[in-house]
């Protein structure tokens, strides 16, 4: 998985050449104090970095080119302390390609109402100095965020780290490449797009190659290298009797191995960060891969089913997302329902690839029929997810825009054992109820395939969708399907408006 301390968010601070060097002084010294009270909360996972002080057009432009440069860079954080007069602002804030957080804040806390004078009041003027940064970035129509209050309360030091942890994944998405092997599920619509607009739009490039290039890398692995990768395999899960060495199915554990050494050298070689597979296409494959997509994921990568390449691309956003946090993120897909007058569910599973990380405890390496695709058994891990909030999200292509569509649910223990069910699966109530959710997410046009993730919040996805400028659905515990139906209607006019200007 990334280490998100790569990455670095620019802290710029605004002022103007009125007030005087001491004055000037005093405002870097307090910049680079904010800057070092972000950068050391554990809530923000990247590297925050005090600029100097801007204070005309020319250096503001200059600095926001050199964000967008910088490969480290993945954000600016702007703070007026003082008055900065928004025109000066107009060359960089069009000029710069990287996420913007507007920070309104005051160096002080309280007012030391017994000793403030002007002197106090012209250096501390963030109250109206921000207003006016951000009538320009409102008149510029600039996608931000902005995050008000002190810069060193808990909620601030959150918010400003759940943008941090967007910006990465979109940083991620810019740099990021797909490998499919072969095409989507035949006939499938959801899963289709335009793979071009998508580099336009969101930066990753998609790249299709035929299964028998994978085949031929899976025949180069070696005996040692398969039987150090059972060694692993022993040690890391409950393996079923059948498949040990020497066992009956042992060669079906052997062929599921070669397979996921062959997919990590494949993707390691090309860079790629996100795969598809699809079990119609398996030419010259013993089994469908079902034991690889799930530790592949379990190390970050993203991953798609049946040539699913934008939920591969979610799931690889929200593996980036919640980096070094708990609580896991796997491919998902709405499988079927639990309808009782007691309350509704969901169960979510697929036909093998849920990543182990949402895992409730050690899973268990079993091999069984799959009755779909035409090969061998797969072998792939069985487990339950583990209780607590999480969230799904989908990216469908909308014709004239995507659309991330997302919503919150509330994972529980099954509520009887699922002895025959041979695949890892997720049970959870849907908010703010399954009729609800369900409606809302169908009006929506979300796709039955999902990312799903535990750290993952709607705040997350939120900021990820406006900084990538795709139009973000969210269904709640607040969802009501007349409003939910209305705002679909005005998104379809705006975005027609706004694509036309």
């Amino acid at each position: 998985m990334r280490d998100l301390g790569t990455y670095e968010v620019w802290f710029v601070t605004g002022s103007q050449h009125l007030y005087g060097p001491e004055t000037l002084q005093t405002v870097a010294t307090h910049a680079r104090e904010v800057a070092a009270a972000l950068d050391a909360a554990p809530a923000i996972p990247v590297k925050v970095v005090a600029k100097p002080v801007v204070t005309d057009a020319e250096g503001i432009r200059a600095l926001f080119l050199e964000a967008n440069a910088n490969p480290a860079c993945i954000g600016v954080i702007a703070w007026m302390h003082t008055f900065s007069p928004a025109k000066m602002w107009i060359g960089g804030l069009t000029a710069l390609q990287r996420p913007l957080l507007h920070l309104h804040t005051q160096h002080h806390g309280e007012i030391p109402w017994d000793a403030i004078d002007m002197d106090f009041m012209n250096l501390n003027q963030a109250a109206h100095g921000d207003r006016e940064f951000g009538f320009m970035a409102a008149r510029l129509r600039i996608e931000h965020k902005v995050v008000a209050g002190h810069w060193t309360t808990t909620e601030v030091h959150e918010r400003v780290g759940a943008w941090t942890r967007a910006a990465a994944a979109k940083r991620d998405w810019e740099t990021g490449r797909i490998a499919r092997f072969g095409d989507n599920m035949r006939d499938v619509a959801v899963t289709e797009g335009d793979k071009v607009e998508a580099t336009r739009r969101l930066g990753f490039r998609v790249d299709t190659f035929g299964v028998g290039d994978l085949v031929a890398v899976i025949a180069e692995s070696s005996d040692a290298e398969v039987d150090e990768l059972i060694a692993t395999y022993l040690d890391e899960y409950d393996v079923d009797p059948v498949l040990r060495p020497g066992a009956g199915r042992a060669g079906s554990l052997r062929d599921g191995a070669r397979i996921e050494i062959g997919l990590r050298r494949f993707l390691d070689a090309g860079g790629f960060t996100t795969f598809t597979t699809t079990f119609e296409d398996l030419h010259g494959m013993t089994q469908l891969p079902g034991l690889a997509p799930q530790r592949l994921m379990r190390d970050g990568y993203g991953f798609g089913a049946e040539g699913d390449w934008k939920t591969a691309a979610m799931v690889r956003a929200m593996k980036v997302m919640s980096s070094g946090l708990p609580g896991g993120v796997s491919f998902m897909e709405d499988y079927t329902y639990h309808m009782t007058p007691d309350g509704d569910l969901s169960l979510g599973a697929h036909m093998l690839e849920v990543c182990e990380s949402i895992a409730v405890r050690r899973p268990r390496l079993e091999v069984h029929p799959l009755g779909i695709g035409g090969k061998a058994d797969p072998v792939r891990l069985v487990f339950d997810a583990h209780p607590g909030q999480a969230v799904a999200a989908s990216i469908v292509d909308m014709g004239t825009r995507f659309r991330l569509v997302a919503t919150v649910v509330d994972v529980i223990d099954p509520p009887q054992p699922l002895p025959r069910l041979p695949v890892a699966r997720a049970v959870w109530k849907p908010r703010p109820d399954l009729a609800t959710n369900a409606a809302g997410w169908i009006y929506a046009g979300g796709s039955h395939h999902t990312g799903f993730g535990y750290a993952v919040t709607p705040e997350h996805l939120a900021d990820f969708a406006s900084m990538s400028r795709v139009e973000f659905v969210l269904i709640d515990q607040d969802t009501q399907l007349d409003r939910l139906r209305d705002q679909l209607r005005w998104n379809d006019l705006y975005y027609h408006l706004a694509n036309g200007l």
